[in-house]
């Protein structure tokens, strides 16, 4: 690996201001991506700005916006936190199989974020739940929604000098129920197929969906929001057949390609399928049944 600076600012202003001072600098949130990617030559940053110590980003806060999880927040807390399973359940799904114990230990769904790899497991969860991502830089503070973050493998909208700050979470309606899952080779520690997350609310009866939304990853060159998908179970009855027509609205807009973990066809079929799944899961949370699911199946 190459000589580089560490700065270890306490204050988001001087994280800031370091990134903005050198083009080739990089914040560093639990580095379980960023320091392989050094290692095999990928990055060559001359400054690394560890952003672990600055307080604002690694807050994990419920409130009556919703939940505000700070860039910097390890794995380990959301899935710890009661709220979030209550609440934002797809969430602690996702932070649940990023990696090993150790990983979790260090990784931060703002990390997962901006690396902006199409199969990351945290974005599908954050799409599905309505996250916004609020970036600071030399010019301010902006915020854009997570579905808009990611512009290609690796590329986000992140301008020099920006920097991630936390992403919010608005808080769930009633009869809100919302699941993460993934298909992959082996057990656990593996890199996803396809990736699935869903939210769903429904009406007081419980028998129709009054709002949705679907997440896609590893099948397209960026994680996607499924609107058409989406759209097609709002006011209607929860069924199969209702489920099913989202399925393939999720299958037209994914343009997945074929490598060692699968052939595109196979991608398409297991989307429909894990599509499916992952919406009646949301649906069993929504009426508050006990979800037959084991972190990693």
């Amino acid at each position: 690996m190459h000589a580089f600076e560490y700065e270890a600012p306490t204050a988001l202003d001087s994280a800031i201001e370091a990134l903005a001072g050198d083009s080739s600098a990089r914040p560093l949130a639990g580095g379980t991506d960023l320091i392989d990617q050094m290692r095999v030559g990928r990055h060559q940053p001359t400054a690394l700005i560890d952003v672990k110590k600055i307080a604002e980003l690694n807050v994990l806060q419920h409130d009556g916006d919703g939940l505000h999880v700070g860039a910097a927040t390890p794995c380990y807390r959301i899935y710890g936190d009661g709220g979030v399973n209550e609440s934002y359940s797809a969430l602690a799904d996702s932070c649940h199989i990023i990696g090993g114990v150790q990983i979790q230990s260090r990784a931060s769904v703002g990390g997962n974020l901006c690396n902006s790899g199409p199969a990351a497991d945290s974005t599908p969860s954050l799409i599905a739940l309505g996250g916004v991502a609020v970036i600071a830089g030399p010019n301010g503070r902006r915020e854009a929604p997570v579905e808009s973050f990611c512009t290609g493998p690796g590329e986000n909208i992140l301008e020099p000098g920006e920097l991630l700050v936390e992403v919010r979470l608005p808080k769930p309606g009633p009869h809100s129920g919302s699941h993460y899952r993934r298909l992959i080779p082996r057990n656990e520690m593996d890199i996803a197929i396809v990736g699935v997350g869903a939210a769903v609310q429904l009406d007081d009866s419980g028998q129709n969906f009054a709002a949705a939304r679907i997440a896609l990853g590893a099948v397209a060159p960026t994680p996607l929001y499924a609107e058409a998908a989406s759209q097609c179970l709002e006011g209607q009855p929860v069924n199969d057949e209702s489920i099913a027509r989202a399925a393939a609205a999720a299958r037209e807009i994914a343009s997945p390609i074929t490598d060692m973990r699968g052939t595109a066809e196979y991608r398409l079929h297991v989307t429909g399928v894990l599509v499916e799944r992952v919406v009646k899961a949301a649906v069993a949370r929504a009426r508050g049944e006990q979800l037959d699911y084991r972190p990693g199946q």
